[in-house]
């Protein structure tokens, strides 16, 4: 077998299996008989192992995606694979864009950790692609980033919450739940969460605005330009696959990361909002999404944390201050 992993430090978040680990792996997922000729790990993910694997017999390569320890993950995080996995009947309306569900296996006799195998979507990943075309043309990319984004919102859902749960019955406590559990990952790693805390206090006196969001709907959880492909070879940019939606939840739309990243800047991203609809502009629109962008700053403090951005950590108590200071 050619097996190559990424090298990393034996503490770094994302650790890989051996390739006996992957060979047993296989042949619970293919059958005893199956014989993996090559394992080549991806290094362009942050949170999972992801391994390239093909084997005699499969028409094409598969992906191993493999979730960290249950004891690295924080609360906040906690069983995202099985997060994604329970969203699969979702995800009609963008079937032909996501990988297809091979194997899922949670009972962790093999190693102890969660794992899936699904589908090698063709194409190239959108970081590594988008920058070969004018920039003009970017905008293409971002209308269909928008008409994609609108599809997944268009799914209706029966609780406010993650998707896999826990569910819960009106969005207002989804929001508080969602902010307590990233405040008390925050302290147990050893980072100040007053912050984030007081957002949820300033956010608890004015629930009934949350709860005029009365109908959950389908948020894509982390959908940007790192978790699209693109054709290797069209003319402009045409997205062909979308990855890693295993941070689903049900919700109101506006919270959805996509919404924050499309109206980060005022550049050819723009164009995302001709095919999605335009952002609410009411004042109860304008405190929601404060109350959105603290609960992204306090998961975004936490995932650089995890990464060792110390100087990336120190400047989310900066955007979080302002948030703060907005609400009170």
């Amino acid at each position: 077998m050619e097996f190559r992993s990424v090298a990393r430090e034996s503490s770094a978040f994302q650790q890989p299996v051996s390739a006996a680990e992957i060979q047993e792996m296989c042949g619970r997922a293919f059958g005893a008989g199956v014989r993996v000729t090559s394992a080549v790990e991806l290094g362009g993910g942050m949170y999972n192992t992801t391994y390239r694997v093909a084997a005699e017999g499969l028409p094409e390569p598969v992906i191993l995606r493999i979730a960290p320890a249950s004891e690295r993950q924080f609360t906040s995080e906690r069983e995202l694979m099985r997060n994604e996995y329970a969203t699969v009947p979702y995800l009609s309306t963008v079937a032909s864009l996501v990988p297809r569900v091979l194997f899922a296996d949670w009972s962790q006799e093999i190693i102890s950790r969660d794992w899936v195998v699904q589908s090698h979507l063709t194409g190239v990943p959108a970081p590594d692609r988008l920058s070969a075309y004018e920039r003009p043309l970017w905008r293409g990319f971002f209308a269909q980033l928008g008409e994609i984004t609108s599809r997944v919102h268009s799914v209706r859902g029966g609780h406010f919450g993650p998707v896999a749960g826990p569910g819960f019955p009106t969005w207002s406590s989804a929001v508080f739940a969602s902010l307590h559990s990233i405040a008390d990952d925050l302290s147990a790693s050893g980072l100040d969460a007053a912050d984030v805390r007081k957002v949820a206090e300033l956010a608890a006196e004015h629930g009934e605005v949350l709860d005029e969001i009365r109908e959950p709907r389908l948020l894509t959880g982390d959908l940007w330009t790192v978790n699209t492909m693109l054709s290797p070879d069209a003319p402009e940019p045409v997205i062909t696959g979308v990855l890693d939606l295993d941070r689903t939840l049900f919700g109101d739309p506006a919270a959805d990361w996509t919404i924050r990243m499309a109206g980060a800047k005022q550049d050819e991203r723009v164009s995302f909002w001709d095919t999605y609809s335009p952002r609410d502009a009411s004042s109860a629109g304008a405190w929601r999404a404060l109350v959105y962008e603290a609960r992204h700053l306090g998961a975004i403090r936490l995932e650089r944390h995890r990464l060792g951005n110390a100087e990336g950590v120190q400047e989310s108590y900066v955007s979080l201050g302002k948030i703060v200071s907005a609400l009170a």
